[in-house]
């Protein structure tokens, strides 16, 4: 997993647990952190990130975070890679993975409709720029496989050139994280 890319059917379903999704977002989003840290932020006991992380660090998600903190007793974790990603088209010809990189796409799937929830929910009590600034849309295009597959590519290259704008930014100037999704597919409306 060099790259991020997962192929192996048991590290889909390592990675296919709403916790240890949450906490590989985590680690992503806001660097290395401890179970205890992570614990506070998902309510969960230390005891059961522990585990998780364990689960996680096996499957190569994430990895151990070595010089952060003072007390050596503390395990401090990162993540291995700033994004994953799996094909389930490239599945289609191995049922265990087929069945793998499906369970993963759909707990996936019901993670960012937690957290399109969660900014619902908070939206109330953000500034008014914040929740202004914010969009959600959907539209129905009619469009070919190759060109779904042209219209993938600019989707990802309008984020990537984003990058360095986000990198040059720091917590403490009056940036915010934004969680950008991006989806496309043959709509399955028959």
């Amino acid at each position: 997993m060099d790259d991020g890319r997962i192929d192996d059917p048991a590290h889909m379903r390592a990675l296919a647990h709403p916790t240890r999704l949450r906490i590989l977002g985590l680690l992503r989003a806001n660097g290395p952190q401890t179970a205890a840290m992570l614990g506070d932020l998902i309510d969960e006991a230390p005891g059961t990130i522990s585990y998780h992380c364990t689960r996680l660090a096996g499957a190569g998600f994430i990895e151990p975070a070595e010089g952060q903190g003072t007390d050596r007793r503390e395990r401090w974790w990162r993540a291995s890679h700033t994004s994953s990603s799996w094909y389930l088209a490239d599945a289609m010809d191995d049922p265990d993975q087929l069945m793998a990189a499906s369970a993963l796409d759909r707990a996936v799937a019901r993670v960012y409709a937690a957290n399109y929830e969660a900014f619902v929910d908070r939206a109330p009590g953000m500034e008014r720029e914040w929740v202004a600034a914010a969009m959600s849309a959907d539209r129905v295009l009619r469009l070919t496989a190759p060109e779904l597959e042209r219209f993938g590519a600019e989707l990802r290259d309008v984020v990537e050139r984003w990058l360095p704008v986000s990198a040059d930014h720091t917590a403490d100037d009056g940036s915010e994280q934004v969680f950008v999704l991006q989806q496309a597919y043959r709509w399955p409306r028959t």
